[in-house]
Parts: structure tokens; sequence; C-alpha cells
């Protein structure tokens, strides 16, 4: 990688070495990857496609739930059959513009993930504190705006990570201790100073992450004043029904998330290794793998959709 006595090119490709330590254990920690990874194809799609097909459920909250679909649906196929790979075949080696592209992705479908996640808890909140005016304050150009706008800011957003990373000498090992091309895991292998990529990854944590943090606590805040205010307790009931599937959803995306964001930056001592990436793994894979599951047991609409889709199925 050495050009001259002070400049270095970039590598031709990098090692995902998988994850260190465990590596006589791939082949058994493949098969619950394989499997959720399965269950959130099946899912994801199925969910998606009951969502357009059955009339009943295009309304806001479910056209929002398919866009949270199809985002898990693509974040987990941006890592997971090449974790696969590595685990069944060997196969570690990725070019460096693919590395550079997958880790483009892989940030970029988890902002947007954010970004709908915080869309449906304003949707909670039209829902439940102006019932009447659900309808005409989401429109479905409303819907399709928002949408574009949270798409937009996860992508652009992410633009400048491969061009940060691709202006950094790689001296050292070309050697990556994970299953794919994460930003920090990348950089750290730079022999040249980091601190702009950690800075505007902080910056983008602000601006995407505890944005939208906020903007879902304030709009469960308000939520549960409105809620404690109804003066039937079948009301409340109901309202608060509403909003489980949603909470489920951000416990199971956030917890995994700032775990991997804290450990990078503070706890690489003292976190082994493995458990780190492992639990980026499951970062990537359990909301797409437990969301339609949360969805389908926890909202009426979806269970009943699903009952009349399959005996319209086997009645034709």
């Amino acid at each position: 990688m050495l050009v001259s006595n002070n400049s270095y090119e970039a590598p031709q490709s990098f090692i995902l070495n998988g994850i260190p330590g465990l590596e006589a254990l791939h082949i058994w920690i493949s098969l619950p990857f394989c499997t959720m990874y399965i269950i959130s194809l099946v899912g994801n799609l199925g969910l998606t496609y009951l969502i357009y097909y059955e009339e009943s459920l295009h309304r806001p909250m479910y056209f929002f739930l398919a866009m949270l679909s199809l985002i898990d649906l693509f974040t987990c196929t941006t890592t997971l059959p090449n974790a696969l790979f590595i685990f069944w075949f060997k196969l570690k080696e990725i070019n460096f513009t693919a590395c550079l592209v997958q880790m483009f992705f892989v940030h970029g479908f988890t902002g947007v993930e954010s970004g709908v996640l915080m869309l449906m808890a304003l949707d909670r909140y039209v829902a439940i504190c102006y019932p009447l005016r659900y309808a005409t304050i989401l429109t479905n150009s409303v819907i399709a705006k928002a949408g574009l706008a949270t798409f937009l800011r996860g992508i652009l957003l992410m633009i400048p990570f491969p061009f940060l990373v691709k202006r950094l000498p790689f001296c050292q090992s070309n050697v990556i201790s994970h299953t794919y091309c994460d930003h920090m895991s990348v950089v750290k292998l730079s022999c040249a100073s980091i601190k702009i990529n950690v800075i505007y990854g902080l910056m983008v944590a602000l601006l995407i992450g505890v944005f939208d943090i906020c903007c879902i606590s304030v709009s469960y805040t308000m939520i549960l004043r409105a809620v404690v205010s109804l003066s039937s307790a079948d009301a409340r009931q109901k309202a608060f029904s509403t909003c489980t599937a949603h909470i489920s959803a951000i416990i199971i995306t956030y917890v995994p998330a700032f775990f991997t964001f804290f450990t990078h930056r503070f706890g690489s001592h003292t976190i082994p290794p493995s458990l780190h990436i492992i639990v980026a793994n499951l970062y990537l894979l359990l909301p797409p793998t437990l969301n339609p599951i949360v969805y389908g047991m926890k909202t009426k609409q979806i269970r009943d959709s699903i009952i009349k889709f399959f005996h319209d199925e086997k009645g034709s």
C-alpha cells in the first residue's frame, strides 16, 4: 500500500474477519442468523403485500408501517448475505469500493428507519390527540412528502461518509474485525487522524438519532397527557393499545443501536469484540425479524386482514 515515503494509496480490498474469537462457531452462529433473515424476508414482504392488497389497511399508520418494512428488508439484505458467505464459505475479501458502498447503504438505511419510526410516533400523536382531524391532516400527499423528506435526510447525510473514508491513508492492516463494513471499524485501520470522521459521525447521530428520539419522546408525552385525561377506562385502554406495537419497535431498534454506538466510541476496551459484533449484527437483524411479528400480534386490524386474506385465497 506504500506509494512513497509520505503517501499511501487505499487498499484494493479489505478482509472481513467475521466474529473474532468465535471463528470455530461461525457455522453454528450462522444458523440463527439465517433463520432470522428468512423470517424477516417472509414477514416484511408479506406485511407489505398485505397492506397493498387489503383496502382496510390503506391508512396513514399502515402506509408508514409499509415504509418501515421495506427499509428493514433493505437494511438486513445489505449485510446478512455477506455475513453468511463469511460464515459458510470463508469468503472474507471485499473490494474497497464495495466496502464503501456497503457502508453508505448500511448507515443510510438505518438513518431512514429512525426517521420512519419518528413519523409513526407523530402519526399516533395526531390519531389520539386530534382524532376528528386525522384524515385531513395526514393526507396521502402529506404522507408521501414526509416519507420522501425522511428518505432524503437519511441518504444525503450519509453521502460524505465514503468520501471521508476514501481520503484516509491506510498503511496498517486491512483486516476488519467485523462481518460488514461499518464506518468506525474501517476508519480505525487508518494511520492518520480520524478526528473529522468522528466529529461528523457524532453530528449525524445528533441530527438523526437524537432529533428523532426527542420528537418521539415529545409525541408520547403529549399522547400520555391526552390518554390520562380520558374519562373512560376502555377508551384509555384502546388508546394505549394502538401504541404498544410502535413502542416495541422503538425498543427493538434503539436499544442495540445505542449499545453499538457507545461501544464503538467509549467501550472498545471493556466490551469483548465478539459481543460487540454480535450485537451490531442483531441491531440490523432484530427489527426486520421482530417488527412484522409484533405488529401482527399487537394490531387487530392486521390480524383480521391476514385471516381475511387466507380466507379469500382459500375461497378462490
